[in-house]
């Protein structure tokens, strides 16, 4: 008779904390360097290596929103990325920032980590397939698994996986054929093309575009004949927009979770999707809950069988008045699966780092997944805003209030504060700490409000923004 091995209980602070020490050990007393990033966005990570004994250089692109490592703990150097206009363009630059890096940046890096023992922990942009000055990357990904995220390649997986998916069509950037494709498959509220990974990852929505009539047609081809070979056109799905995560354990299955909400919100009238914040506050339909989380166990099955994967990965789609239908694959700790892991980011991070650079865990798909009562009990999400080439003059931080409608500056705490900050391709907005949801509660109409205070105060020009409906 076999021995039957009981699953780790990682909901226990104790049992997780010393699996993260374990997966921590490889860092632990060596130099880390980190980046290219926001500095706001680093101050955990720093905290982390601190800890466990490490000295911390951080290339910093800029200051961002939020508070910065403190000083002392790190040694931070500014790097300066090319000028960009979207969040699109800004990734594309990452990896190759850090392998063309100008010869005093070099100078300082082998100054700080002479015997070079140091480890690049970087962001999945970055990848992870050479050494970078000689020093290994860890929290990057193979240029492998990016090239899975062109959006051209999603429906074939789907469906390989055995995922029910919406109709769709792959065209060459040929004004006729995408014309075609839209009659065919528009639904009430229209179509939506999304273009190729031709020159590169895509996201934030930069590449995708809601055509409803000749003239949105015209500019979205006039948007994707410089910059794409074929766009993908698939029929407008309606309602709310979320995604759903899972882990690959090499070996021993994959760990999926509960869903999380995003804030994609509409504008009718300039036929845009703005993208905001993640949230778990959330709840689906039980039904809907379980079927996700099949959808994701199938996926995940099926990229460790046929593309070698390990580690976090994420699957974007909208809860449509059918049923769950995903539009995207994101082959990375995504900023979902950011949002699930905000129960323990250090365990998530160390165990990302280690499922990618293939080490042994020692964990189990069921391991993972006892951290689901966890994720449920401990909801997370904020409201965010990304603005594409328009600042709003510095940093700004100050307590907001909010009505169900509107958001207000108070001049008194209310335990939730808007923090907005420039960054290179404009400026970064959110609500942090955001004390504003309960358990069951939608944030996109948060979000929108947001925007539309951001508007009022800083100029910004998001204009009307609407949350998408709940059908289910």
């Amino acid at each position: 008779m076999k021995d039957v091995v009981m699953a780790l209980d990682l909901a226990d602070d104790t049992t997780r904390d010393a699996v993260t020490a374990r997966l921590a050990a490889r860092y632990a007393g060596r130099p880390v360097l980190l980046g290219p990033g926001i500095l706001a966005g680093c101050t955990g990570l720093v905290e982390r290596f601190v800890a466990l004994g490490c000295r911390v250089l951080v290339l910093s692109t800029g200051d961002g929103a939020g508070p910065v490592p403190p000083d002392g703990s790190c040694t931070v150097v500014e790097v300066d990325l090319p000028p960009t206009a979207s969040m699109t363009e800004e990734v594309r630059v990452l990896d190759r920032t850090v392998r063309t890096l100008p010869s005093h940046l070099v100078d300082a890096i082998e100054a700080f980590d002479p015997q070079r023992r140091g480890l690049w922990h970087t962001s999945p942009f970055v990848t992870d397939d050479e050494p970078v000055l000689g020093r290994p990357v860890t929290g990057g990904r193979p240029a492998s698994y990016l090239a899975l995220e062109d959006k051209m390649l999603a429906d074939d997986l789907w469906a390989a996986a055995g995922v029910e998916h919406a109709p769709y069509r792959i065209c060459p950037v040929e004004r006729a054929e995408l014309a075609a494709a839209t009659r065919t498959l528009a639904t009430t509220r229209g179509v939506v093309w999304s273009g190729d990974a031709r020159d590169g990852l895509n996201g934030g929505g930069n590449f995708v575009r809601w055509v409803r009539d000749t003239d949105d047609e015209a500019a979205a081809f006039a948007f994707f004949a410089p910059r794409c070979d074929r766009v993908r056109v698939v029929g407008f799905l309606d309602g709310v927009p979320c995604s759903i995560h899972g882990f690959v354990v090499p070996g021993a299955g994959t760990a999926v979770f509960r869903p999380v909400e995003l804030a994609i919100l509409r504008d009718e009238a300039r036929r845009r999707f703005v993208y905001g914040g993640l949230s778990t506050w959330w709840d689906p339909p039980a039904a809907d809950r379980e079927a996700m989380r099949a959808a994701a166990r199938r996926v995940g099955d099926h990229l460790a069988a046929h593309h070698d994967y390990r580690g976090a990965f994420g699957i974007d789609g909208v809860l449509t008045h059918d049923g769950f239908r995903p539009t995207e694959l994101n082959t990375r700790a995504s900023a979902g699966v950011s949002t699930i892991a905000s129960v323990d980011p250090a365990f998530f991070s160390f165990l990302q780092a280690a499922l990618v650079s293939g080490v042994e865990t020692g964990l189990s798909a069921a391991d993972l997944e006892s951290l689901l009562p966890l994720m449920d009990a401990h909801r997370h999400g904020r409201p965010s805003a990304v603005g594409q080439g328009v600042p709003v003059g510095g940093t700004h931080s100050y307590p907001i209030s909010y009505d169900g409608a509107r958001l207000t500056r108070s001049e008194q705490p209310t335990g939730s504060d808007l923090v907005a900050a420039d960054t290179p391709i404009g400026f970064f907005a959110k609500i942090d700490p955001c004390t504003l949801l309960e358990p069951g509660d939608r944030l996109a109409p948060l979000n929108a409000a947001l925007l539309a205070h951001l508007d009022a105060a800083y100029d910004t020009g998001f204009g009307d923004l609407q949350a998408a409906p709940d059908l289910r």
